[in-house]
């Protein structure tokens, strides 16, 4: 599977953004999908996890209540909702893909898990 992620850009402290990521060539509704971000001279960490289904979600603590992770199986697209952005936000967003998998409720925080991935879109946001 191919994933392509969009909608990064530059946007002012407090502000929201929603990067997208579409999957081509398999059916994401068979993969468990993470958002990972890696800012520079940093690792890259993970952001938050969602089953195949979306029942399950999982989110680090430094986004926690401030960013939503969904699923649209239909449209073979995960999306990564971000508000009340901070600067320390600033990063390069990675979308991945963990899978096939059979189960429905499984995710993996663990970027060694993953699969997929894809090329990353960055997020900038000023001060």
């Amino acid at each position: 599977v191919q994933l392509q992620a969009s909608g990064g850009g530059l946007v002012q402290a407090g502000g929201s953004l929603r990067v997208s990521c579409a999957a081509s060539g398999g059916t994401l509704s068979s993969y468990a999908m993470g958002w990972f971000r890696q800012a520079p001279g940093k690792e890259r960490e993970i952001v938050a996890a969602i089953a195949r289904v979306n029942i399950r979600t999982y989110y680090a603590d430094y986004v926690k209540g401030r960013f939503t992770i969904s699923r649209d199986n239909a449209k073979n697209t995960v999306y990564l909702q971000m508000t009340s952005l901070k600067p320390e936000d600033t990063a390069v967003y990675y979308c991945a893909a963990d899978g096939p998998r059979y189960s429905t409720t499984y995710y993996s925080i663990k970027e060694y898990e993953y699969d997929y991935w894809g090329q990353g879109t960055l997020v900038t946001v000023s001060s």
